[in-house]
């Protein structure tokens, strides 16, 4: 009995032992920074992600609201923020690829300065009119846009987002001009859609479907390569004939990239359990999304979402630069 119970000290000495006065992570509610406002697709995306993250780490996952700039005020936020995990962003396509080539020396941080955890959701845009605007496929809104050179208003929740590469693809691809009308969320500009203030918006489907479900703007198009279940009446915007305005968001986690390893893979691993739990994934096929399918596997890891962030922001750059478009 001594003899065991001395073979089991002499293995208990040599496991890695917390560091003295060092609790194991997580021991406090954590941070989801939102870099845009309520009700938009991030926003609809991130309580989803925390809602259902909170149980898997035993601590309690508190979205906090930051809009602004197209995503960076919220992002630069995180970067900023004690790398121990206890802060982290829903990263956008926006604040993860495409602002890096729209703001180019404008950026108020670079992309080693956050780290991956995991994709959460792909979802396609939906390119819409004001009922107010006597339109009903997307090549009668380029017609009229040809006939009222400059008169439409085109809305989108900010500077930077792939909503605002979408209209600046369409006026690329077609040579119509239309105003391009930043707001600094989705929510804001639907309103002002809705109330026929802008006549034309670019939102992600997610944010805007019900809406378009409930007759109150009408859909165009949306700009995914397969057309949405939850719009199967809606074309593409290739079947619509503009196969050159293609374009999708996505949704996930960064850290600041001084985060220990460790807790970025917990973190991890528990984002890619939420996206395999099926009750999720019903969700993301109701707003309209697709979980994440990354290789090696199905799912999502912090390997393969900085893999992902790193070939979209090589893809996006050649979309700012086709389009043109640049920050404000």
């Amino acid at each position: 009995m001594l003899v065991r119970r001395q073979a089991l000290a002499a293995c208990a000495a040599l496991l890695p032992l917390p560091a003295l006065g060092q609790a194991a992570y997580p021991n406090r509610s954590i941070r989801l920074v939102v870099p845009f406002t309520p009700a938009g697709t991030t926003d609809i995306a991130a309580r989803l992600l925390a809602a259902h993250l909170g149980p898997r780490l035993g601590q309690m996952v508190v979205v906090e609201n930051r809009p602004g700039a197209g995503g960076n005020l919220g992002a630069e936020a995180v970067v900023k923020a004690d790398p121990d995990g206890y802060t982290l962003l829903m990263a956008t396509v926006s604040s993860a690829a495409i602002n890096y080539s729209l703001y180019g020396t404008k950026m108020p941080y670079k992309p080693e300065d956050l780290a991956a955890v995991g994709l959460m959701m792909e979802v396609p845009n939906a390119i819409f009119v004001s009922n107010a605007l006597p339109v009903k496929t997307l090549q009668e809104l380029v017609d009229y846009a040809r006939a009222h050179p400059g008169k439409l208003n085109n809305g989108s929740s900010g500077i930077g987002t792939s909503l605002h590469l979408t209209g600046e693809l369409l006026k690329a691809e077609t040579g119509i001009e239309m105003q391009h009308i930043p707001f600094r969320g989705a929510g804001p500009m639907l309103q002002e859609a809705i109330a026929g203030r802008i006549e034309v918006g670019v939102d992600n489907l997610p944010s805007v479907l019900g809406h378009l479900k409930e007759g109150r703007l009408r859909p165009l198009a949306v700009t995914g390569t397969v057309r949405a279940p939850a719009l199967p009446d809606v074309p593409t915007t290739a079947q619509a004939g503009f196969p050159g305005v293609v374009a999708t968001a996505w949704f996930g986690v960064q850290v600041p990239a001084r985060t220990p390893r460790p807790v970025i893979e917990q973190l991890g691993a528990a984002v890619d359990a939420v996206t395999k739990d099926p009750e999720v994934k019903a969700k993301i096929a109701e707003l309209g999304g697709s979980g994440p399918n990354l290789p090696p596997r199905g799912g999502t890891t912090p390997a393969a979402f900085e893999t992902y962030t790193k070939a979209e922001i090589i893809k996006w750059s050649e979309v700012v630069r086709k389009s043109g478009a640049k920050a404000e």
